[in-house]
């Protein structure tokens, strides 16, 4: 069989042909050239990044005949013997297979002698978190104090497996993954090289599904040309792939701009006819606004953005639309298999798209339906009002003593306890008043969470939110906002704020929010500080109340401190 398969073919030879990890590359020239070699390497990164390659380069610029140099001649015997995979001083073990203290002996066994041939015996371990403990501990003293002539070289897809006196012994290099654009770019030199035609945006197709692998890419280049007869159409690469179609993208993005509930659906229904992966395409389309993104802070490359497009379309969505909308994308494609199928729960993620854009209470009504006729509440007979408490319940402790029995008709009348005023009742609360006018703000934030927590009428993440967070700036438009917690700062919980404050304020505001320690006043705090005042007013009244003097002095009785509790209003808890 003559065809050599292209991720072998291609496989780099010297560090210049190397993709993508210019820092290794750096690092590895600087020291061959100034001869400050290391005895022990670790390469780590993600499958098809280039920690073999690396280290093949590498025991090719130690050995090279025509001396240690960073740009191996690749002519001489050892440079071609090494890339043949028959050069004696260059050993290449698998940590997944060989993975006993047995065969790390045997390994160990071979360190002492000197090279056949070569001016340096190189010892690459893949995989070397696959070791046994007790493999590890076997080579811990040889790998910290080598012979002269030994260099290892060890490469893992998981670092944290390795342990950390394996790791202080070695010089560690982090392989990155490899971005889709590098990738593209290079398939292209690659495809212009083997003469095969080629459409570019096929070749971005494959490089995103390569995931920062040069290999994967390399063999779906390979699946690619055997799909397509000879050639790399986007059309054929797509349906290999089964990737989505860029413009169905497009057009969920101009259906959320234009609030169009009903072309949402049928993009939805166009995409279950033409058998389009659900699950991919919402992480597509998160790719996709994270350029958004990119774009709206300038920080998206040119090469990403050819025609100013996506810097187009990103002038027109809101900052905070694009981080709801992204992390929805996320997490319905995360929650797709709880779906009944994955084509309602698609649907369902695009309506939820819709729903929280930051004009989500017009944009319900652009989908032409007509309005719902509002539902008749049913009756139901009145709730009867309690009575209000008669006064302070205090239990009094009393000592047994001897009294003189007397008649009962000389026994005067006993006297009453005493009754603590109940505090001042709140606003009333959104339950009570259908209808509130728009508030303004004067900068007390713990009123105006207690207004916001009045008018919602019940507990939520959105009345934690409020009742929590710290107020740290403001000017009209916008909040500066400390939260203590992080579930607190949470995108989808400080939209949902954003909206109520908006609802509640009567013009449209932005809201900023950090984690951190809370140190200024919050309305958690200042409730805490009322119901203390309360509570030591009640005190006082029941402390300083003749009858309860009488009790003490005349009974030899004790107040219980934690008995006393302010009565509340009506209806109310204290």
């Amino acid at each position: 069989m003559s065809h050599q398969v292209l991720a072998r073919k291609w496989r780099p030879r010297d560090f210049d042909s190397l993709v993508g990890q210019e820092h290794v590359v750096r690092a590895l020239t600087h020291a061959l050239d100034t001869g400050r070699l290391h005895h022990a390497y670790l390469f780590t990164g993600t499958r098809g990044v280039g920690k073999t390659t690396v280290s093949r380069i590498l025991a090719r610029a130690l050995n090279c005949e025509v001396g240690v140099s960073a740009r191996p001649c690749g002519v001489c015997s050892a440079c071609v013997s090494i890339e043949q995979g028959r050069f004696p001083d260059y050993v290449e073990m698998d940590a997944a297979s060989n993975r006993g203290v047995e065969d790390m002996a045997q390994l160990l066994e071979q360190v002492v002698y000197a090279p056949v041939s070569g001016r340096y015996k190189v010892y690459m371990i893949d995989e070397v978190h696959m070791l046994s403990g007790h493999a590890f501990n076997a080579m811990l003293k040889t790998l910290e104090e080598p012979p002269a002539h030994v260099v290892f070289i060890l490469a893992t897809t998981d670092p944290r497996k390795v342990p950390v006196t394996v790791l202080s012994r070695c010089l560690q290099f982090n392989l990155k993954n490899l971005p889709p654009p590098s990738i593209a770019r290079h398939l292209a030199v690659v495809l212009e090289a083997e003469e095969v035609p080629f459409e570019h945006p096929a070749l971005t197709l494959i490089g995103r599904a390569a995931a920062g692998s040069m290999r994967d890419a390399l063999s779906l280049l390979d699946q690619a040309i055997a799909h397509g007869g000879g050639r790399i159409e986007a059309s054929g690469v797509r349906d290999m792939l089964g990737a989505v179609d860029r413009h169905d993208l497009d057009r969920i993005l101009d259906a959320l701009e234009a609030a169009d509930g009903r072309a949402l659906v049928a993009i939805a229904d166009d995409m279950l006819t033409g058998n389009a992966p659900f699950d991919r395409t919402l992480l597509d389309f998160a790719a996709l606004l994270q350029s958004l993104a990119l774009a709206q802070v300038g920080a998206l490359p040119e090469e990403d953005d050819p025609g100013g497009a996506l810097a187009e379309r990103a002038a027109r969505i809101a900052p905070e639309d694009l981080q709801a909308w992204y992390q929805i994308a996320i997490y319905g494609s995360r929650d797709l298999p709880l779906a009944p199928e994955p084509h309602a729960g698609f649907t369902m993620t695009l309506l939820r798209l819709l729903a929280f854009r930051a004009d989500a209470g017009t944009a319900a009504g652009a989908s032409s339906a007509p309005p719902r006729p509002p539902a008749t509440p049913p009756s139901s007979p009145p709730r009867p009002t309690p009575a209000p408490a008669a006064r302070a319940q205090v239990p009094v402790r009393t000592a047994p003593m001897a009294r003189p029995a007397e008649p009962v008709a000389s026994q005067p009348p006993a006297p009453q306890p005493p009754t603590a005023p109940p505090p001042t009742a709140p606003p009333p609360t959104a339950s009570q008043s259908t209808a509130q006018p728009p508030e303004s703000f004067d900068g007390n934030w713990p009123a105006l969470a207690a207004s916001v927590n009045a008018r919602l009428g019940r507990a939520g993440l959105v009345g934690q939110f409020m009742t929590q967070s710290e107020l740290l700036g403001w000017d009209p438009d916008s909040f500066m906002v400390r939260v203590p917690v992080k579930p607190l700062a949470e995108p989808g919980l400080v939209t949902k704020v954003r909206d109520v404050l908006t609802s509640h304020l009567g013009r449209p505001v932005a809201i900023k929010v950090e984690v951190g320690a809370v140190r200024g006043t919050t309305a958690a705090a200042v409730r805490t500080r009322e119901q203390e005042q309360v509570q030591a007013q009640a005190r006082a009244r029941i402390e300083g109340d003749d009858f309860v003097q009488t009790l003490i002095t005349g009974f030899d009785g004790t107040i219980v401190p934690d008995s006393i509790q302010p009565i509340a209003p009506t209806g109310e808890t204290p």
